[in-house]
């Protein structure tokens, strides 16, 4: 009899070919087009949302899989291997604003929004940030004013996965005095509702296939039910958010360090230098042992703080951990991948350019590294 962990072990491997024989037909072959055109594929998340994959965490009450953190790891991992901006844009939907509204949200306000969340109907978003407040949240300026059965939000996020494609989005407004962390609230806006709009689209260096944007409020209006939550806890449950959106990052990284690594190692195997493979050298077998080390620590990390929150646990330190470092493999290994293909690196006929451009995202989204090494200090020095 198969234990619970065999159970387990056997549906992430099959996520994991699953993933693979997917991304080769309907993202590999397009990749380097809609990088060089900036083009955010929906059509690829819709094909995601019938696969499952849109609402990994999701109960199948509310349309999801109803599945757990390790096969959520698993799913992104593999996107991200094959290309990390579609690995970002199915994590963002998934942890951010589809995680929002499942742990937050009341029964009608689950039963109304998952469904279409799950399935990938509907794409979400997420907003947090502004222009004058990344990490200093506290600060935000986009309010939110009671009037009789409705609130009136004003003010603009930026830095916003899919801010212009999403067709609901969870965000975060002031409802109180500004620098309060009971001060804010939660909201959720649905794209076609009155003075809610998309601004400008980010020219980024990397993840160009995931949108980034502005999302602007200018008098929107939305309904006293739309708020998730009670009034003033919208900080609170964004850092709980943030908690678990760690975890997904950290998976981001960790694929793109696996599939940088993977491609360095097979390039290192048929390159010939001196009438041998440039893999029989020292200098690139001890980057190869490097790169596969830190690969495997990260992933590590990875998989204790998703067990933990499987299991309902507080994974403040550990989820900060284990984005920190997976998302500072990534970039080392993205780097010495590069250097391996030598001249070949540098030219975007080959992958590693790409997973080198992409990486530097994770050291940034969701907390920056140095934010990351904040909280963990925090939690060790309470």
């Amino acid at each position: 009899m198969a234990t619970a962990t065999t159970e387990a072990t056997n549906q992430t491997a099959m996520i994991a070919e699953m993933v693979r024989d997917f991304s080769a037909i309907h993202i590999t072959p397009y990749r380097n087009k809609w990088d060089d055109e900036q083009y955010f594929p929906i059509e690829v998340f819709k094909e995601l949302g019938k696969l499952g994959l849109m609402g990994v965490l999701v109960p199948e009450s509310y349309g999801g899989s109803g599945m757990g953190y390790h096969e959520y790891v698993t799913a992104i991992v593999e996107l991200s291997k094959a290309d990390p901006s579609i690995g970002l844009s199915m994590a963002a939907h998934n942890s951010l604003c589809t995680g929002h509204i499942l742990q937050f949200g009341n029964e009608a306000q689950k039963k109304k929004w998952l469904p279409k969340l799950a399935t990938a109907e509907w794409i979400g978003a997420w907003g947090l940030t502004e222009p004058n407040t990344g990490s200093d949240a506290g600060n935000m300026r986009t309010t939110a004013v009671k009037d009789g059965n409705h609130w009136v939000l004003n003010g603009a996020k930026n830095f916003i996965t899919h801010g212009k494609s999403g067709n609901i989005a969870v965000v975060i407004a002031r409802t109180g005095a500004i620098g309060d962390s009971r001060g804010m609230s939660a909201f959720v806006v649905e794209r076609g509702t009155a003075g809610f709009s998309g601004g400008k689209k980010e020219d980024k260096l990397g993840m160009r296939l995931s949108e980034t944007a502005e999302m602007i409020f200018q008098d929107c209006r939305i309904p006293s039910e739309n708020m998730l939550g009670n009034e003033g806890e919208g900080f609170i449950q964004s850092l709980k958010v943030l908690d678990g959106g760690r975890i997904s990052i950290a998976a981001l990284s960790l694929g793109i360090a696996q599939g940088a690594y993977e491609h360095a190692l097979a390039y290192s195997k048929e390159r010939q230098q001196f009438n041998q493979p440039i893999s029989n050298f020292q200098a690139i077998a001890f980057k190869l042992a490097d790169m596969a080390t830190e690969i495997e620590a990260a992933k590590l990390l990875i998989d204790q703080s998703a067990e933990m929150k499987n299991n309902g646990k507080n994974v403040n330190k550990e989820s900060a951990m284990a984005k920190y470092y997976a998302s500072e493999v990534a970039c080392r290994v993205a780097n010495e991948a590069v250097q391996i293909f030598g001249g070949y690196g540098y030219c975007r006929d080959f992958p590693v350019e790409k997973y080198y451009r992409d990486c530097k995202l994770c050291t940034i989204g969701e907390g920056t590294s140095e934010i990351q090494k904040l909280v963990i200090s925090r939690a060790i020095l309470k």
